[in-house]
């Protein structure tokens, strides 16, 4: 069963087909093929591979989404990343869906029952549903008559309980939809699985915190398989500091900027969405690739110069670049403070430990910043083995030999976790 997932962003697309039989394999298996586009304004790069070793890369200007959509999905028949022979072989399409709101938890088959209340929770995570409805009318067109599924971010979060989803606020939020509904709930619900895998172990009595960390950031608290309380909330801006997101804030900084700066709605959406988190501190960047080779950089020209050596970094403009390092360090040192404290809070949630998970593009590259957020959790049975944790590798354990709470680093699989629900959906309903 030919199955192509679209993972439709506000800034970029990701897409991969896949060809799955029964029974499904335990491991992710490769995909047939993998696109990506990145939009910037009109310009769109679009990235090719497959499982063949094939690969293309380009850049073009385009009038639309829709157009630069057309051109990825097109490789897939044509030219020389082609691996089908037409779109008629695709027999279901699936989607991530940030948010499905309070009725749709379960992967759907998507009709126009289902698209209404994507759109409805639009109003909950407007950056994500809205391109995803974008994606699924554009497939619709593509790819006419095939099914579609809709796999929704929230839904493995769907076990959390009264306490932990419903706010301190009014009541009668609730009745307003108004509620924790969690996200990254795809990678945690694959997490849940492929945490006892790696350890041989029954996920039941298994205490696992989850922590992914990329662009976006949340935790997930998990007990038996199931999240009993994540750190993301009714929208994907609560909780940890992110790349351009602040996470949780004191609201109160909100009715102050209302009040004394006459800020809008708009205007604090976009700034705590796109203008704070590691961008807002650092200045610079929001990728903390770039904040840790600024800090790196930084180490080594103090190296060098104390040695006598000219330092090129500080010597052209020494108080911007000062400010700089200074800046890439404090927002380093925020992200992994706040990280630290919820890590804390949900093994707190847990009643304890058993296994300590990073994923995502920043859990699963970054060694500075896996030994920064474990260095504070003797306390719990959490230390790391510093030559495995400095080789970054992916679905394997880093703790220290026979200590009783495990590290993993676990490759983040939301592509292939849709295509698994969708080969499963489609088995029993469509």
């Amino acid at each position: 069963m030919k199955i192509l997932v679209l993972n439709s962003g506000s800034s970029s697309l990701k897409s991969s087909l896949y060809d799955l039989r029964a029974p499904l394999p335990q491991l992710a298996p490769d995909p047939l093929w993998q696109g990506e586009i990145e939009w910037s304004g009109n310009d769109a790069e679009i990235k090719i591979e497959t499982s063949a070793g094939a690969k293309a890369k380009s850049k073009l200007k385009v009038a639309s989404r829709e157009e630069a959509t057309r051109e990825l999905l097109a490789t897939l028949w044509a030219g020389s990343t082609r691996v089908i022979a037409s779109a008629k072989e695709i027999e279901v399409v699936g989607h991530r869906v940030v948010n499905g709101g309070p009725d749709y938890r379960e992967p759907a088959v998507i009709d126009a029952k289902v698209k209404a209340a994507i759109e409805a929770a639009a109003a909950f995570a407007p950056l994500h549903n809205q391109a995803e409805l974008d994606g699924i009318a554009i497939a619709e067109k593509e790819i006419p008559g095939t099914p579609q599924v809709a796999v929704f971010d929230t839904g493995f979060h769907r076990t959390l309980s009264e306490a932990a989803y419903v706010y301190p606020g009014p009541y009668e939020w609730l009745a307003k939809g108004i509620r924790r509904y969690g996200f990254h709930g795809i990678n945690h619900g694959y997490i849940a699985e492929r945490a006892p895998q790696i350890l041989e172990r029954d996920s039941r009595g298994l205490r696992i915190v989850s922590c992914h960390l990329g662009n976006g950031c949340s935790l997930a608290a998990i007990q038996d398989g199931r999240s009993v309380d994540t750190t993301m909330g009714f929208t994907p801006l609560e909780g940890l500091m992110m790349g351009t997101r602040s996470g949780s804030v004191d609201p109160g900084i909100l009715t102050y900027l209302i009040r004394q700066e006459k800020q809008t709605g708009e205007q604090l959406d976009d700034l705590l969405n796109k203008k704070s988190g590691l961008l807002g501190i650092a200045g610079f960047s929001g990728d903390m690739r770039e904040i840790i080779e600024v800090m790196k950089t930084a180490r080594t020209t103090r190296n060098a110069s104390a040695q006598g050596a000219t330092s090129s970094l500080i010597a052209s403009d020494p108080q911007t670049e000062e400010s700089k390092v200074k800046r890439a360090k404090l927002a380093f040192d925020i992200f992994v403070h706040r990280l630290r404290r919820e890590i804390g809070s949900m093994i707190a949630v847990l009643g304890g430990i058993d296994v300590l998970v990073f994923t995502a593009g920043i859990g699963e590259n970054s060694a500075e910043v896996r030994a920064a957020a474990c260095e504070t959790l003797s306390f719990a049975g959490v230390q790391l083995d510093a030559s495995r944790n400095a080789r970054s590798p992916t679905d394997n354990d880093i703790s220290m030999n026979n200590l009783a709470v495990r590290v993993l680093v676990i490759k983040a699989q939301e592509d292939w976790a849709i295509a698994r629900d969708c080969f499963r959906l489609k088995s029993k309903t469509i």
